[in-house]
């Protein structure tokens, strides 16, 4: 997702690592990955890049994981090479056009002051700290360092920028039409088991989101939080872990 990195997943890994094989990639431009200042930041380049991983690690029979943009590069993969999936798992996220973006979002893509927000101030990154958990208790100074850790210049931002960008808002913009291809493809996917866990709470993934998932994979396992935000994982991953896995277990 953005401005998430692996670091987001740390508590699945440790509740899983014991009985799956789990690949947690940071994209190119967030948390650990390389941040080239010249690069083509944009949807199609992030699935790319992760079908590149998904061949080169010969992987097969995966059960994905996906949140925030997340949704739209996994699925991307997924309806690209739909013989590698086994099973889904989706935490606040879309692979579809959504109808409305959030003002605080908005702002982060205005001419000059975006950029200045965003990679000056590192306001998108700091600002998910404080708005996309719902306890707040759980952002602990110590996480917060974690979620920040790999953005600590205006350099090192890029990504965190380009990905606000790379919004497919306007009818032209260059994702759309990816976006739109992914979209028609998902009912190829509906036989496959899936869960949700969704955050209640989200000020961005609104549940109109998780109603339109419904929708599209009537027979996806569904769990709300009502207590959770958009960082669902960071609020409520004693909960999600036992009920995931279980689906694991059993799918």
């Amino acid at each position: 997702g953005n401005p998430t990195w692996s670091f987001y997943y740390r508590n699945l890994v440790l509740g899983l690592r014991d009985r799956y094989r789990v690949i947690v990639p940071d994209h190119i431009g967030c948390g650990l990955s390389d941040k080239p200042q010249t690069y083509d930041y944009t949807l199609a380049t992030h699935i790319t890049n992760v079908e590149k991983l998904l061949d080169h690690l010969s992987l097969r029979d995966v059960t994905l994981v996906v949140h925030d943009w997340g949704g739209a590069i996994g699925f991307g993969l997924a309806t690209r090479h739909p013989e590698c999936f086994r099973r889904f798992v989706l935490f606040n996220t879309a692979a579809f056009l959504g109808h409305r973006t959030p003002w605080r979002i908005r702002v982060c893509r205005t001419p000059l002051i975006g950029a200045w927000v965003v990679r000056g101030l590192n306001g998108f990154a700091g600002s998910a700290t404080i708005m996309a958990c719902a306890n707040r208790s759980r952002m602990t100074p110590e996480v917060k360092r974690g979620y920040l850790l790999p953005y600590d210049s205006y350099a090192n931002r890029i990504a965190t920028h380009r990905f606000v960008m790379d919004i497919p808002i306007a009818k032209n913009a260059p994702s759309r039409a990816v976006i739109r291809e992914i979209e028609s493809k998902l009912s190829g996917l509906r036989d496959k088991p899936m869960v949700i866990f969704w955050g209640m709470k989200d000020f961005c993934f609104t549940p109109a989101f998780l109603q339109n998932w419904e929708k599209r994979f009537p027979d996806a396992k569904i769990h709300r939080y009502a207590d959770a935000g958009h960082y669902v994982i960071e609020d409520a991953h004693e909960r999600v872990m036992p009920t995931l896995a279980e689906f694991l277990e059993n799918t």
